[in-house]
């Protein structure tokens, strides 16, 4: 752990300028979903209580280096204050920053205009990022979920400036090396997901560093179709065999167990409460389409879970969005919960899906760590490095 962390600098009485992720849904001028405000908190809070004064530093869609209206962070002031309990005073320009009114000085909690409004956030660019260094005395990166882009507020600022990590994304990184640059093993890994396409770097990594492998979702279908097994209908890249063969003897020559669907539940139809039936992942019809992980397929996860004492989650087992085609998903969710609760797993998960089929599975409270930083998260699990953590490192 070569970065810093908040506890390790003098904020008193310093200007902290804090990278964050707000990039929040908002409709109608009003934000519908809270969480990254919600997780920002912790760190604001820190800085406030040593003594520092915060200068929010955030993004807020893809403006493209253009003054977008629609995409002002002007809107999210009202759930920002809401959140923190402090007054929050937003900076519409960086010459207004540069130059600030009295006003401005006196606020809690300042919050800069889109930063992606410039071009030279986006191209990294340094003379740029000197003019941001020029606002503060310390630089404070919470946005982990923006740490795969080398940006000027996420990397280029961090080489100008004492720096430190943010209470957010201390925890994302301590998480994810518990998870595995360190972790206690056995380890186990759930990939799930539509296509194989979309994540061979995930599994060429994660096939030389975790002990078994569950894969899941239509990915699995294309490992079956790989072994030479009809999926019918179902969704599969049948142009990605040989890539499939693969990275399975990679598995085999670095002692890592695949485990893919025993059995399935099949339908003839992709639709809520479609009929449906479990047959063994050798005996698809023609005019079926897998959808699930089938029960025996189900035991055979959580059997894998109980084995390890470590598990990196990403993406669904089946067709998650559907019943009954969320039973895989859910079933082997709560059982890793359970083992977390208990004290016996380390659990970890990210990505967009993720996220959503384990809350729809009610058992994200109960995983160690659940990211919301869904690139970033993909990034580091394929063993890239991050711009942003990478800066910190200096």
């Amino acid at each position: 752990m070569g970065w810093k962390t908040l506890d390790e600098m003098d904020l008193a009485g310093k200007t902290v300028l804090t990278r964050v992720d707000i990039n929040v849904p908002v409709d109608n001028g009003r934000v519908t979903d809270t969480t990254r405000i919600d997780r920002i908190v912790p760190t604001v809070e820190a800085i406030l209580s040593a003594g520092g004064k915060p200068m929010l530093i955030a993004h807020f869609g893809r403006p493209k280096g253009k003054v977008v209206d629609a995409m002002s962070l002007r809107q999210i002031v009202p759930a920002l204050e809401s959140a923190l309990g402090h007054t929050v005073q937003f900076i519409e320009t960086l010459e207004g920053a540069e130059a600030m009114t009295e006003e401005a000085r006196a606020a809690e909690v300042l919050l800069m205009e889109n930063i992606r409004f410039y071009p030279g956030e986006e191209a990294n660019d340094p003379d740029f990022a000197a003019r941001i260094a020029g606002l503060g005395d310390i630089y404070c990166n919470d946005a982990f979920s923006a740490a795969h882009r080398a940006h000027a507020s996420t990397e280029a600022i961090a080489r100008l400036l004492p720096c430190c990590a943010g209470r957010l994304m201390q925890a994302e990184l301590q998480a994810l090396e518990a998870a595995l640059g360190a972790p206690k093993r056995p380890v186990a890994a759930v990939v799930g997901g539509a296509k194989v396409s979309t994540k061979l770097d995930l599994l060429g990594n994660l096939v030389g560093k975790v002990d078994k492998l569950v894969i899941g979702g239509g990915m699995a279908n294309t490992f079956l179709a790989a072994q030479g097994l009809s999926v019918g209908k179902s969704l599969c890249e049948h142009e990605m065999a040989d890539t499939a063969r693969e990275i399975m003897a990679k598995a085999g020559a670095a002692g890592c167990e695949i485990i893919l669907p025993s059995d399935v539940v099949i339908a003839q139809d992709f639709k809520a409460g479609a009929p449906s039936e479990t047959v063994p992942a050798h005996a698809c019809p023609d005019d079926a389409m897998i959808l699930d992980a089938g029960a025996g397929s189900i035991a055979r996860i959580n059997a894998a879970f109980e084995a390890s004492q470590t598990l990196i989650w990403n993406g669904p087992l089946g067709a998650f969005e559907i019943e009954p085609f969320d039973t895989a998903t859910n079933a082997a969710a709560a059982h890793a919960a359970a083992l977390t609760r208990t004290g016996k797993l380390t659990s970890v998960a990210g990505g967009g899906d993720t996220v959503a089929a384990l809350n729809q599975a009610g058992a994200a409270e109960a995983f160690t760590y659940i990211s919301t930083a869904g690139g970033a998260f993909l990034e580091w699990m394929e063993g890239k490095a991050l711009p942003g953590v990478e800066a910190l490192n200096t």
